[in-house]
């Protein structure tokens, strides 16, 4: 005899088979209807720092989050010896995004710099510290005493060298005349001072720096008190209205043997664009340095402290209107 199963199991693989055929149809019906339209594409450059800097490495991990958020949207990244070239590379065009610090801006804006006035931010991201750099058998307790050394003063168009003169001047001493400056970066200054070719070196960095890092595993160093000279800076000039108070906190540099808090001096650093940029990317690029903030703050640990409450603090510049878009809808 032959059996025949009842209608309803007779029905229920063809049901099954109409639902997952009605479901693939919905699926490729509804994609492109969904953010498609809204997704940014293309390619973009943002122009970094030196090797062994903590602007290559924000740039690198901000890249890779960039490329999670808006994988159709490209970064090309693009070394540069600091802040000053930044803003000259906005300016001519050939960088689309830069990060630079805060007086550099100053200085940039007071100079009739080229585009200054075209300038815009998309974000305040972290602080930059101050950091003078000396063997820890050095006699320099204090700036002042660098008078006749030779001193690694960052390379031309740099932020740091930008501070350095202003630190030195702040101690009574000119960069040019009263110290034997060597023009060389974070990348070279660290090995020329346990090589003993320099005396001393300035870093201005977000913590750890990297070069500092592995110069502790090589050379007792230790790092030399410069929240001194805050008050005398603020008479140099209103770029100098961006330095700030601040510690060096003991664990800053593990390597540093009986390292204590080292009060300093700080600065903030932007991503900066320009007026022209897209609004839909720049958009997309404020959104994933927020979103990255947690990721790229375990490598990049100044990086932590970058949220909604600060970011949208970038004075000496305005907001590109991308990134108010941004601020405004996570806000409502």
């Amino acid at each position: 005899m032959l059996f025949v199963g009842s209608p309803r199991r007779r029905l229920r693989p063809l049901l099954l088979g109409v639902v997952v055929v009605l479901a693939l149809a919905a699926a490729l019906l509804w994609r492109p209807l969904v953010g498609d339209e809204d997704r940014v594409s293309g390619s973009v450059s943002l122009s970094t720092g030196v090797n062994g800097g903590v602007y290559a490495k924000y740039g690198q991990l901000l890249r890779g989050q960039l490329a999670n958020d808006a994988p159709d949207l490209d970064m090309a990244l693009q070394r540069s010896v600091g802040s000053l070239e930044n803003l000259d590379r906005l300016a001519s065009g050939e960088a689309d995004y830069a990060i630079a610090t805060a007086d550099s801006i100053a200085v940039y804006q007071a100079q009739g710099g080229a585009g200054a006035d075209r300038l815009r931010a998309c974000a305040r991201l972290y602080d930059d510290y101050i950091q003078l750099v000396v063997p820890s058998a050095s006699e320099v307790r204090a700036t002042e005493d660098l008078r006749g050394l030779r001193v690694g003063v960052g390379q031309d168009g740099s932020g740091v060298q930008l501070v350095t003169r202003e630190l030195l001047a702040a101690a009574g001493l000119d960069m040019d005349t009263d110290v034997v400056p060597f023009r060389d970066g974070i990348a070279d200054m660290p090995r020329m001072l346990e090589a003993g070719r320099i005396d001393a070196f300035f870093w201005s960095g977000g913590l750890p720096t990297t070069a500092v890092s592995r110069l502790a595993g090589f050379l007792d160093i230790r790092l030399v008190p410069l929240g001194d000279l805050l008050p005398a800076l603020g008479e140099r000039g209103p770029h100098t209205a961006y330095y700030r108070a601040a510690v060096l906190p003991p664990d800053a540099y593990p390597g540093i043997a009986g390292a204590e808090a080292v009060d300093t001096i700080a600065v903030a650093n932007l991503l900066v664009t320009t007026e022209d940029a897209d609004e839909a990317v720049t958009e997309q690029i404020t959104r994933s340095v927020i979103n990255g903030r947690d990721r790229i703050g375990r490598q990049v640990h100044a990086a932590q402290r970058v949220d909604l409450r600060t970011a949208i603090y970038t004075q000496p510049l305005p907001l590109h209107d991308g990134a108010r878009d941004y601020y405004r809808s996570v806000k409502s």
